[in-house]
């Protein structure tokens, strides 16, 4: 009888524990799917406040743009100015009137306006029946100077040239810009590895090389002295006299670069500018241990200033 008392107990007991831990698993399951949803809203409200700070921050360098009346661009412009990293909570503190900044959110913006024409156009390298003499020289000495394989203009004029057919000589059944039959255009830069490019490569020459939606000039203005030096087919000493030259007073004409350079340099209008329409804008956001950056190419027609390309990315801030 007693033997019979002490199993019931003993089941009673293990049946309890079974309850229990039954009901902590379901109860810890309860707790982390709550968890998860508070992360998961928290990480969802903070993508898209992140996304309209970069908006207002894109459409703010917009506004620069378009309020540059000046007849050239040079470095001297309001727009070329960067933004240094700031801490969002000055800006709102300052509007609200409030005296106490810490009460914003940990966030900080900074970015830079930068001349996409002060880079050399990859876009000269095609759309006529042959690659202009002059255009291949140019980026044959600028992948001299940043040390890239010997063999990289020749694979980028015969990579462009693929993808971007002379509509002239393109079939007459193809009536888009695209090239069924060649490799995909390349819509910017980093997508140069399409045509059999290396990432390292693409590193080197993103300072000095851009590829745009049409073929433009060169702005003297704001060219480095390695593409000025390229372009203008003369040794990097010259080029820095004209980088040097221009600090005092900007071009008001691609000519005016002339006095800084050999005599005789030819200098096509077609090639060499004093102005810009096209603009790499980038800003970036950083929250906590993340950081947002928002890169966009804009093309400012008069007036109106266009957004033609915009890319995001994610990244870890190291500390």
């Amino acid at each position: 009888m007693m033997k019979s008392r002490q199993g019931q107990r003993g089941a009673a007991l293990l049946t309890a524990m079974i309850i229990v831990t039954l009901i902590a698993s379901l109860a810890g399951g309860m707790v982390w799917q709550q968890y998860r949803a508070v992360q998961i809203e928290a990480a969802d409200r903070a993508r898209a406040q992140s996304t309209w700070v970069l908006q207002g921050a894109l459409d703010w360098a917009r506004l620069i743009l378009r309020t540059d009346k000046s007849d050239v661009d040079d470095l001297n412009d309001f727009w070329a100015t960067p933004l240094a990293e700031s801490r969002l909570s000055t800006f709102l503190a300052g509007e609200s009137g409030s005296a106490n900044a810490d009460d914003g959110p940990e966030a900080f913006l900074s970015g830079y306006i930068e001349d996409a024409q002060s880079r050399y156009n990859l876009r000269a390298l095609v759309g006529g029946a042959q690659v202009p003499e002059e255009e291949k020289i140019t980026l044959q000495r600028l992948c001299s100077q940043v040390n890239v394989p010997p063999d990289t203009a020749t694979l980028i004029i015969e990579g462009l040239r693929a993808a971007f057919p002379n509509p002239a000589s393109a079939p007459a059944s193809n009536t888009g810009n695209a090239n069924s039959e060649g490799p995909i255009q390349p819509a910017g830069l980093e997508q140069l590895t399409w045509l059999g490019l290396t990432a390292d490569t693409i590193k080197r020459l993103q300072p000095y090389v851009v590829l745009l939606p049409k073929a433009t000039p060169v702005n003297l203005n704001t060219a480095s002295r390695e593409v000025i030096g390229a372009l203008l087919n003369v040794d990097l000493a010259s080029a820095e006299r004209v980088v040097q030259g221009r600090k005092g007073k900007a071009f008001k004409v691609p000519t005016d670069a002339a006095q800084f350079l050999p005599a005789d340099t030819p200098i096509a209008p077609d090639r060499a500018s004093v102005n810009s329409s096209y603009f790499l804008v980038t800003g970036r956001l950083r929250l906590d241990e993340r950081q947002l950056e928002q890169r966009s190419l804009v093309e400012r027609q008069g007036r109106t200033t266009i957004v033609l390309a915009r890319e995001r990315i994610s990244q870890l801030v190291d500390r």
